[in-house]
């Protein structure tokens, strides 16, 4: 069997959407959840909810559409989230009992290294 390529959307309370693709689903919104790329537009808006994601076993497909999506207008997105998660449900919460959380080596958090103010 193939490898599986997936799009997804991350959202937060705001319900800011946020569109990537990954080869590595529960991986990748794992360190999303955890602010794992220090800096980014994800980790500074606290994206924190999988509400979408589709699979592909062809990567350049998984590319195209994740492409396609992030061209859409807002209201677009926010459509198609919908249309497949009406509760605006976070798809991972039940990642939590997977084992496969602890098993990802780069798991552990990072220390947030932030300037003093004064």
């Amino acid at each position: 069997m193939g490898k599986t390529y997936y799009i997804y959307i991350m959202s937060n309370k705001s319900r800011r959407v946020y569109v990537g693709v990954t080869s590595e689903l529960q991986g990748r919104v794992f360190k999303h959840k955890k602010g794992w790329y220090e800096g980014s537009f994800t980790a500074r808006y606290n994206f924190d909810m999988l509400v979408y994601f589709e699979t592909f076993s062809d990567p350049s497909e998984a590319i195209a559409r994740e492409k396609e999506i992030k061209c859409w207008r807002r209201e677009k997105k926010l459509r198609l989230i919908l249309m497949a998660n009406p509760d605006w449900a976070d798809l991972s919460a039940e990642w939590k009992e997977d084992e496969l959380w602890q098993s990802i080596p780069e798991a552990k958090p990072k220390p947030v290294l932030r300037r003093r103010q004064g």
